[in-house]
């Protein structure tokens, strides 16, 4: 019996149950998906390491030497602003990325909604897979540019996979919950776009939270992604470990959305080929 057909469809272990049995698949998508996005370009795969090399000269220039933008509490450099500000767009980008393709997930491989044995719920993992591909190689380019400017990061750099492990179980929640929304309305990807543009702005990543004032302070943190992009900051640049009370807490919401999400997913995925 397919495990999405029996009344333990929508529990946090089917989840584990699914993608542990079509690893091979997941693994085989996310080859196309990356390979698939380069394409007939010249430069195939290279696109990957030159576009954050590129985007990381742009913001230096920008904002270091046009801007003369300079983070709070740091050296005052212009290379450490870039640096600074890099890291948090890595995580934003990871997470734009796989939300803004999230409500056509679905929409955009109808033949696989007709194909009744085919696991719809990995699309989302196969999406954030392609997406961590791209995160990877970003990491990459920071790395060694901090690696010029700085020399080795610090020991608490290795805390960096447990900082964004609730932002793994956020996109999967929203990925689900907006793929199958997706379906049955169309704007979805129009209004996620504003949103992404808006929550970009309300993430630490051009300013630094200790420069607002404090009454807007509690409001910034009522999103969850800036609490993880400072943490992110933290490790990588600062030298500094988790705060363990703010990540338990954003560690929670992160499994409560991932299962919400999941289990809208499993309820309203029956209609899909109605729709579609």
């Amino acid at each position: 019996m397919n495990i999405f057909h029996d009344r333990n469809s929508m529990s946090p272990m089917a989840i584990v149950r699914s993608i542990k049995a079509h690893a091979s698949l997941i693994i085989e998508l996310i080859k196309r998906d990356i390979i698939g996005r380069y394409r007939g370009s010249f430069m195939g795969l290279l696109w990957s390491f030159f576009n954050p090399v590129l985007m990381l000269l742009v913001y230096t220039f920008v904002f270091g030497i046009i801007f003369k933008s300079r983070w709070p509490g740091g050296t005052g450099s212009t290379s450490e602003y870039a640096l600074v500000l890099f890291s948090g767009l890595i995580i934003f980008n990871f997470f734009s990325e796989c939300i803004a393709k999230a409500p056509g997930l679905i929409t955009g491989n109808t033949g696989y909604v007709k194909k009744i044995i085919f696991p719809l719920e990995i699309l989302p993992v196969v999406a954030i897979g392609a997406a961590f591909f791209h995160f990877c190689i970003s990491f990459a380019v920071w790395l060694l540019f901090y690696t010029v400017f700085f020399g080795l990061p610090q020991t608490t750099l290795l805390l960096l996979p447990v900082v964004i492990l609730p932002l793994l179980f956020i996109i999967l929640g929203l990925s689900w919950f907006l793929s199958s929304l997706g379906v049955y309305l169309r704007d979805v990807s129009h209004v996620i776009g504003i949103v992404l543009m808006v929550m970009m702005f309300m993430t630490p990543i051009f300013y630094s939270i200790s420069a607002l004032p404090e009454k807007y302070r509690g409001i910034l943190r009522m999103n969850p992604l800036a609490t993880l992009v400072e943490q992110a900051q933290n490790v990588m640049i600062w030298g500094r470990s988790i705060d363990w009370s703010a990540w338990s807490l954003v560690a929670v919401i992160s499994v409560a959305i991932a299962y919400l999400g999941f289990a809208w997913f499993q309820k309203t995925r029956s209609g899909f080929s109605d729709v579609l």
